[in-house]
């Protein structure tokens, strides 16, 4: 996602706050010149996590709606799916501000950029690997360029059956916090014009995976908490990807 330059400014709203599962809260801010909503995603436990770090221009109002919820210095663990500013652009803002968090994130993620990133030692998640917070148990899942990056990868709540999954599904717009409503629709004809999404014969199979777990929310980043049927969701996305790539490489 496009920032703004160090010191530049942007027309936005206030940050929303709002619980959308058990001890799980959406931080939402629509930026209103490019008409796209940033998702952050306070996870809370003995050892409380946010999901996406958010651009650095972006941090003093996260921090003010963390601060609403927990103090931000309690803050352990910083955590995010890819390298790109809305995911990660306030990282070592976090850092500073919560003296005792650590960046956690995939494997690659952490030896081919965050080590070098980060202010400290990031704590690298092998793919599969459980993080166990105090109260959320968080699964790391490796989703090679799904939806883009090599580091790429999602965090899993075994706890609330909850699907932190990124930039897949994202949508423009305002948005609610939370919506039963169809979210692959809007979000197959947005794609075909922003082509955000690092397509290969293998990103179908990758979503569709995603779909053999247990899912009652998918915590989108850039869209509303989704609480309808979100296998079929998921697979209905992994068929449109496959769809995309047949019209690239053609038939056989």
């Amino acid at each position: 996602m496009a920032g703004n330059g160090a010191g530049g400014e942007r027309a936005m709203s206030g940050t929303r706050v709002a619980e959308v599962a058990d001890g799980i809260f959406q931080l939402t801010t629509h930026i209103e010149d490019i008409d796209f909503g940033v998702n952050q995603y306070l996870v809370l436990g003995e050892e409380p996590l946010l999901f996406h770090a958010g651009m650095r221009w972006l941090f003093p109002q996260l921090a003010d709606a963390v601060a609403g919820v927990v103090p931000v210095e309690t803050l352990r663990w910083v955590a995010f799916g890819h390298i790109e500013s809305d995911e990660c652009g306030a990282m070592n803002q976090w850092l500073a501000a919560a003296p005792r968090s650590t960046v956690v994130q995939g494997q690659v993620g952490c030896m081919v950029s965050i080590g070098d990133l980060a202010d400290r030692e990031p704590r690298p998640l092998a793919h599969g690997e459980l993080l166990d917070i105090g109260g959320h148990r968080l699964r790391w899942l490796d989703t090679p360029h799904v939806p883009h990056a090599w580091e790429a990868g999602l965090l899993y709540d075994e706890t609330t059956r909850t699907l932190f999954c990124g930039d897949l599904f994202s949508q423009v717009g305002p948005y609610a916090s939370t919506t039963a409503d169809d979210i692959v629709e809007s979000v197959v004809a947005d794609d075909d014009e922003m082509r955000s999404v690092s397509l290969s014969p293998t990103s179908g199979r990758v979503v569709r995976e995603l779909a053999s777990l247990d899912i009652d929310t998918l915590a989108l980043m850039h869209g509303p908490a989704f609480t309808g049927d979100c296998r079929q969701a998921l697979l209905a996305l992994g068929d449109d990807f496959d769809r995309r790539v047949a019209a690239v490489l053609g038939p056989d």
